[in-house]
């Protein structure tokens, strides 16, 4: 049977291979259906469709970078917040809300960028922060990868796994925040273009601080389809916890690789959807197609 991995990176975003390298992994690892979903782009559905071989699905999506209340405030002034990510498959990539929001959000990347380059610079001088954007290919949105690599060009990690975990991770000296959505906008200008909103990873604790259920549960009243389930980052309880509470909120649960190629060590399709769950989540689509190769 052939696999479904609904959430992976290209060039586009922070991937390492281009959006025809992607679509070419992927068949050679059996995915039948796959979903591109770089950071709050676009730009590499026409290149990944067209590479499409016959036989094989594409899903045209993108990971929203937004922030979120950790859970229902205790207090009024209980306002702690956590940034948190939200696919969006299948969504009208003209929709003006989201043309405009991924505007926005492009520009707050490269301006993070420069500002965490030029803080790195500062303790590690072999780091060139002026020239950093020199290795961003035209049309990619920039990110902490983009930085990590050129780390690694500088010799001052040897991976970017190292870079984040001892660099570039949240809280760090070096860290620069960003204005991200408000996960409720997001999972609205989704729903309003035509798209399923997937929550992405909700309790990836290796990454930092994260959400509590009470959130899906309040965004499912707003439109959230489904929950990333089965994820590198979820231990097995929560796998469990996720799953039951989809179960009983009526989200889609998911499974997705995350893969970025060399940039991080988990393989594609290591984790994959089950075909009724992803289905489930095409029938709530109405922005744009499954593309199908010929």
């Amino acid at each position: 049977m052939a696999l479904i991995d609904l959430h992976t990176h290209s060039t586009v975003s922070d991937g390492t291979e281009t959006p025809e390298e992607l679509v070419e992994t992927a068949a050679a690892a059996g995915i039948g259906t796959l979903a591109l979903t770089d950071h709050d782009t676009t730009g590499g559905w026409d290149r990944a469709a067209a590479a499409l071989p016959a036989g094989m699905r594409l899903v045209r999506g993108a990971e929203f970078s937004c922030v979120s209340l950790t859970g229902r405030p205790a207090t009024p002034g209980d306002r702690a917040t956590v940034s948190v990510h939200l696919l969006g498959y299948l969504f009208d990539p003209t929709h003006e809300a989201i043309v405009a929001e991924q505007r926005r959000l492009v520009a707050e990347r490269v301006d993070r960028l420069r500002r965490m380059a030029q803080n790195v610079a500062a303790d590690y001088p072999q780091l060139d922060a002026d020239r950093i954007f020199d290795h961003v290919p035209e049309g990619t949105t920039p990110g902490r990868p983009h930085l990590g690599q050129a780390l690694m060009r500088a010799g001052v990690v040897g991976s970017v796994n190292e870079a984040f975990a001892h660099i570039l991770r949240n809280g760090s000296p070096y860290y620069v925040p960003k204005s991200d959505t408000p996960v409720e906008r997001a999972v609205q200008m989704i729903v309003d273009a035509g798209g399923v909103p997937v929550f992405a990873h909700p309790l990836a604790r290796k990454r930092g601080r994260v959400i509590e259920t009470s959130v899906l549960a309040d965004l499912t009243a707003l439109g959230l389809a489904g929950v990333e389930v089965d994820h590198p980052d979820h231990s097995p309880e929560d796998r469990e916890l996720l799953r039951g509470t989809a179960k009983d909120l009526g989200l889609v649960p998911t499974g997705s690789s995350d893969f970025h190629g060399t940039n991080k060590t988990t393989p594609i399709a290591a984790e994959t959807t089950a075909p009724e769950a992803f289905e489930e989540l095409v029938a709530k689509a109405s922005g744009v197609p499954v593309v199908a190769g010929s």
